[in-house]
């Protein structure tokens, strides 16, 4: 990934969009697991398209909003088509495989979007005042770097900030013991509801695909 993209490398996946509007999400054959769409970030990309979570957070537009772990920064942009205020962060990696998905979007995003760097763990100055809205798909798998990003949600977020945290259950190896983790970490220091199937978009949702709402206690 940190070499410069050639186009033979690239594959490109359109997510039509609840506004009519279809994005055009380039992944790529090369490098890590965070350059191509995994179901967990259509499954958080269609919630926050729904009515469920419209009438649990409000309208997204206007709101700023940050993606944590974004890889192609697919949930990120959705928001973005909905009119908000977007950063898509990840590894440095992985910003050119980002901006060219904001670039390749421009006529079709009703917010800005920003690619940036945003190492777990890492100072967020940057990133403040606190965002009303943190996303994440599919971040909670790396046993080792789960306290780095446990410790980017808190410094994150403020008592108004809502993150929502989309993964799929996996229940094999170090999968299920970084769940467990993830999840006591969490629970020290947030509010963990899960979204309830039913609020969720009736065709992008499974049972083994869970979407926590968090906030800080």
């Amino acid at each position: 990934m940190s070499a410069p993209m050639e186009d033979k490398n690239l594959f490109e996946r359109l997510l039509e969009c609840k506004n009519e509007k279809i994005l055009t999400i380039k992944q790529s054959y090369i490098g890590d697991v965070g350059c191509v769409v995994w179901d967990a970030a259509l499954v958080l990309s269609k919630y926050i398209e729904s009515k469920g979570f419209s009438d649990r957070f409000g309208e997204i537009k206007g709101k700023k909003v940050v993606e944590l772990g974004a890889g192609t920064g697919a949930v990120g942009l959705v928001a973005a088509t909905k009119g908000a205020s977007v950063k898509i962060t990840d590894l440095a990696d992985f910003i050119p495989l980002m901006q060219m998905n904001i670039d390749c979007n421009q006529d079709v995003l009703e917010g800005p979007a920003t690619a940036m760097e945003l190492k777990w763990g890492g100072d967020v100055s940057k990133f403040l005042p606190h965002p009303n809205l943190i996303l994440m798909s599919d971040c909670i798998y790396y046993m080792e770097a789960l306290d780095d990003l446990v410790k980017t949600m808190d410094d994150l977020s403020n008592k108004d900030t809502h993150i929502l945290c989309c993964y799929e259950e996996r229940t094999i190896g170090q999968n299920v013991e970084a769940q467990r983790k993830f999840t006591k970490l969490v629970e020290a220091i947030f509010t963990v509801n899960e979204v309830p199937l039913a609020e969720q978009d009736a065709e992008y949702r499974s049972e083994d695909i869970h979407i926590l709402h968090l906030m800080k206690r």
